[in-house]
């Protein structure tokens, strides 16, 4: 991340300013442009750069080695050590830390992203949590859904971009992939290392992956120490 030595004059905020407006500021390298619209008990830690036509809201934070821009940041939402552009996160959620926001992303309220979650032009409804290492794109997320580890919303098949719905309290297991366009109905259950290809009715089981077989002995020689 960039951090500017010196700001052109009269671009960001001072220091003094930000605290007449209300934001409680910690550590050093707080770089606010002056287009960014800063609400009551805002929580600014550095350093980080909040930009464009941003608008945090009363009792959010940006907390250290963040960049927010053109983007909403709701009520008592958090911000850690993360990338928001273009985006909105929602009232009482929390991103991050090294999650990326971009291109449309809209987070509902108390949703968790988790770090190294990447999310594009798709929303995420109210409740619902990305923990970490997944990758939503072209997707619309239902309220209270899990979003385990690993999981990648496939929206691209090298010639087109296709957008895949998620129903309300959906469980997405660990290592699944989810092939545009699909429909996932409200409250399915889509077990670890599913790939998913068709529809899935609303409060299906969906497993989609190889048996587990074992064959006796048939590991050795495989490995160099086997």
């Amino acid at each position: 991340m960039y951090f500017p030595f010196k700001a052109p004059w009269g671009a960001y905020y001072s220091a003094r300013k930000l605290k007449k407006l209300g934001a409680r500021l910690g550590g050093c390298g707080i770089m606010v442009e002056r287009t960014v619209k800063i609400g009551r008990g805002v929580s600014l830690f550095g350093p980080c750069i909040v930009s464009g036509k941003t608008e945090l809201k009363s009792n959010s934070r940006v907390l250290a080695f963040s960049r927010v821009e053109d983007s909403v940041i709701g009520r008592g939402a958090s911000v850690s050590s993360s990338t928001v552009v273009c985006s909105e996160v929602g009232e009482n959620s929390a991103v991050g830390p090294y999650a990326y926001l971009r291109g449309g992303a809209k987070v509902g309220k108390d949703c968790r992203v988790g770090d190294f979650v990447e999310i594009k032009n798709s929303s995420l409804g109210n409740g619902s949590k990305a923990a970490h290492h997944a990758y939503i794109g072209d997707a619309e997320i239902g309220m209270g859904v899990n979003i385990g580890c690993g999981v990648v919303f496939a929206n691209y098949d090298g010639k087109v971009k296709a957008r895949t719905t998620v129903g309300d309290h959906c469980f997405i297991g660990c290592n699944c992939n989810i092939v545009a366009p699909v429909h996932i109905g409200g409250g399915a259950y889509i077990a670890a290392g599913t790939t998913v290809t068709q529809n899935v009715a609303e409060r299906e089981l969906c497993i989609g992956r190889a048996r587990q077989s074992a064959i006796k002995d048939g590991a050795e020689g495989r490995y160099k120490n086997g």
